[in-house]
């Protein structure tokens, strides 16, 4: 008997075979024995993954002779008719070549008949998805009302092609990629079953290489079996499917840790002697280093490590890189692969990205813990001011002594770069009057809103925490709650125009403004007052005495004083 490839002998049979995909095959296995099997079914997923072989042994499952059954005995006429394919009620039509109308009408015509020899009639259609619309179209009043005993079922790796009227007539199951760890268990049994030997790391990287299809996998470990002499070893798995070693991958990463450019590019030139392509290179070290950076932030997980062996130099390499080096090759290697792609000289950009890889400067654990007191120190100088601007200037101490107190109320605070003009605000509240407070006041907030509709948006936030507090004829004293806004407003000479402006529009009048602190105000209008009242009794004329006794015995309206 001629030989017959693995992927075919190692065909499932029975659904416990069908290996990485029990979502789908539990659930039919469930309605089989509930005999809820319904009359549509869409199998979608990527090649390899068990679409129409899960077809066919639902085909025999409904058929089988010890039905109903949640797996087919594989023993009975119709199971092993099935299998050899010479049961005519269950045919399988590849859409990739009957894609035509008159195809799907044939099927439309013949689907009436009744099964010949078992109890229902199974189409297996595979590659759907290349029909044509008017074939769908052909095929749709039939797949939503067929016959009792008819089951359609397709298989697609591409549902996204199929009309949607389609999809909804049937029930639809998505197959997914089978895991590393769920391939390398199979092809470990089948390799034990036909007395294969092997290296595990071998079967590893066939594993990885097959990239989630059983029947790549399958027909790598063929080649590779093939390929040996007497046992596939892990040369012969490197070879077959063209990737690199973890030694490989552990040398680069060595010889990048310690910075040795020459070592590297020697090694990538090696590796492309031997025949291996950049961009897989590429890939492969992002993974690499993607399964370093997992194990050395989350040991615990091993599970979640897929490409690499937790040998005793990848343990040490994890250990002896930090997360941020890690971060920043993937980073380099990512950008190398997005370059590769629209270059014809990827070898380039290969040793371009080594060489910067080499070239990578490794952070300083002295330098990030100053770093981080420095940031520590700023984020509290920052709270500690908005601390200050929220409360305004802390009270004196009560337990100071009095005239210290007093000094200290006495004496204005200012900031490094502003100085209150206490000179001119002095000024202003001698010729100060009611009426031009007021009606500085009554203006004030039409002066805000004209400052905003004429997008002077940032000399309208600086009056939000303002207020006027004194007005002469021709100018006036604005009180900031904050220092740091009455030393900005103050400086700020397009601010000082434009509020005299648009007062002068409002009132008729170009009011000059001044600015003073709220914590400041106080100190100086009482400092003010004080001074005034010591200048207006030494002003105050000094009586004569003989004068006031006159006064006193004749009366003020029968005395005339004359010097």
């Amino acid at each position: 008997m001629a030989y017959q490839a693995l992927y075919r002998t190692w065909r499932p049979q029975r659904f416990a075979d069908v290996v990485g995909q029990e979502h789908v095959t539990k659930t039919l296995q469930h309605a089989l024995l509930q005999q809820k099997t319904t009359h549509a079914y869409l199998f979608s997923g990527p090649r390899g993954t068990g679409k129409t072989s899960a077809a066919k042994i639902l085909a025999k499952a409904v058929n089988c002779e010890h039905a109903p059954t949640g797996e087919p005995c594989n023993e009975c006429a119709v199971c092993r008719g099935i299998t050899d394919g010479t049961i005519p009620d269950v045919i399988e039509i590849d859409a990739a070549s009957n894609t035509g109308v008159d195809d799907i009408r044939d099927i439309r015509d013949k689907v009436k008949y009744a099964p010949s020899v078992v109890k229902y009639k199974v189409y297996i259609i595979d590659e759907v998805h290349m029909l044509s619309i008017g074939a769908f179209n052909a095929l749709l009043k039939t797949l939503e009302e067929p016959p009792k005993h008819v089951i359609f079922i397709l298989a697609t790796t591409e549902p996204h092609k199929i009309p949607l009227t389609i999809v909804s007539r049937c029930q639809r199951f998505d197959f997914k990629r089978i895991t590393s760890r769920d391939i390398f268990k199979r092809l470990a049994y089948i390799a034990g079953e036909t007395g294969i030997a092997y290296d595990e790391q071998a079967l590893n990287i066939i594993a990885h290489a097959a990239e989630g299809g059983m029947r790549d996998a399958l027909s790598l470990l063929d080649q590779a079996v093939s390929f040996s002499e007497g046992k596939v070893r892990v040369e012969d798995a490197l070879t077959v499917t063209g990737s690199i070693s973890q030694n490989d991958f552990t040398r680069l990463a060595q010889a990048i840790q310690k910075k040795d450019a020459a070592e590297c590019l020697d090694l990538v030139g090696s590796l492309l002697q031997q025949g291996k392509d950049p961009s897989r290179l590429v890939e492969d070290f992002i993974l690499y280093f993607r399964d370093l950076l997992l194990y050395k932030t989350a040991p615990q997980m091993e599970e979640a490590v897929q490409r690499v062996y937790l040998d005793e130099a990848f343990k040490e390499m994890s250990r002896s890189l930090q997360t941020q080096e890690i971060y920043r090759f993937i980073d380099i290697l990512n950008q190398t692969q997005q370059d590769m792609r629209f270059s014809n000289m990827a070898r380039v950009y290969l040793e371009v990205a080594f060489i910067k890889l080499c070239e990578e400067k490794a952070p300083d654990p002295g330098e990030n813990d100053l770093v981080r007191k420095l940031a520590e120190k700023i984020e509290r100088l920052e709270s500690e001011l908005e601390s200050l601007k929220q409360n305004g200037v802390p009270e004196a101490d009560e337990t100071e002594p009095a005239p210290k107190r007093q000094a200290q109320r006495k004496i204005p605070r200012t900031s490094k770069g502003f100085k209150v003009q206490v000179g001119r605000i002095h000024d202003i509240l001698k010729e100060a009057t009611k009426e031009d407070l007021k009606r500085i006041k009554n203006s004030w907030n039409d002066m805000i809103e004209t400052l905003n509709s004429r997008q002077m948006r940032s000399q309208a936030a600086l009056l939000n925490e303002a207020e006027p507090v004194a007005a002469s004829p021709n100018a006036f004293v604005i009180k900031f709650k904050y220092e740091i806004h009455c030393q900005m407003a103050m400086e700020n000479e397009k601010f000082l125009q434009a509020i005299s402006s648009v007062l002068g529009e409002l009132t008729g009048t170009g009011y000059q403004a001044a600015g003073v602190p709220e914590n400041e105000w106080n100190t100086i209008r009482e400092n003010y007052i004080h001074h005034h009242k010591e200048e207006a009794e030494e002003e105050k004329p000094q009586e004569d005495p003989v004068v006031t006794e006159a006064i006193k015995l004749f009366g003020p309206e029968l005395i005339e004083i004359k010097d």
